[in-house]
């Protein structure tokens, strides 16, 4: 067998091949079809430009500075506390102040009525204070007393004096102390911030 006839052959076998294959396109027409072709659009690679060392030094010695000026900035500002929305004044009211303010003059003899009913006023409350600690001290007092003259009757009455009453303070709890574990429940893992890209 010849070389001629083997070519031939093989011809016709890719021939029969190719046309049982069906072909999937959009156009019906034969030069529509689309192709895969290879990307054209690279450029040559850009030569790097040599850099005198000295301008690289003063650039990064620039950047430097800049960083170590915001560090010092960020301390300085750090001691300061964050402002709450709610405790801002207004700007508005800020620039109102001086329209706002009220120019009272009080005369001598009502300044001297304040005073003296912030005196008075005082005195009433360390009277007052004065009072609430000597009853304290009297019935811690009558109490012990009484504790004592329990312990000289009998050991066990005052053993049962000094524990403490639970019935003083009524307390009720209904429920379970623990909450029975749910069957398949998938626990979350907290709070995540979702980076994945919308295309």
């Amino acid at each position: 067998m010849s070389l001629a006839t083997i070519i031939c052959k093989f011809n016709r076998i890719c021939l029969q091949n190719s046309s049982q294959v069906p072909l999937r396109a959009i156009s019906t027409n034969t030069p529509l079809y689309f192709k895969a072709t290879p990307c054209l659009l690279a450029e040559p690679l850009k030569k790097k430009k040599r850099m005198d060392p000295n301008v690289i030094r003063q650039r990064e010695e620039r950047r430097k500075k800049k960083l170590e000026k915001q560090i010092r900035r960020l301390e300085k500002h750090a001691k300061q506390l964050k402002p709450i929305g709610e405790c801002e004044v207004p700007l508005t009211l800020l620039d109102e102040k001086l329209e706002r303010q009220r120019n009272i003059t009080l005369s001598a003899e009502v300044l001297e009525k304040r005073v003296l009913l912030e005196k008075k006023w005082a005195n009433y409350k360390r009277l007052q204070l004065l009072e609430d600690l000597q009853m304290i001290d009297r019935v811690m007092y009558c109490q012990q007393k009484a504790l004592d003259e329990l312990r000289n009757e009998s050991e066990e009455l005052y053993q049962e004096a000094i524990q403490p009453d639970f019935h003083l303070l009524p307390y009720k709890s209904v429920g379970p102390v623990e909450t029975p574990r749910i069957e398949n429940y998938d626990a979350p893992d907290g709070e995540y911030k979702d980076i994945s890209k919308k295309w």
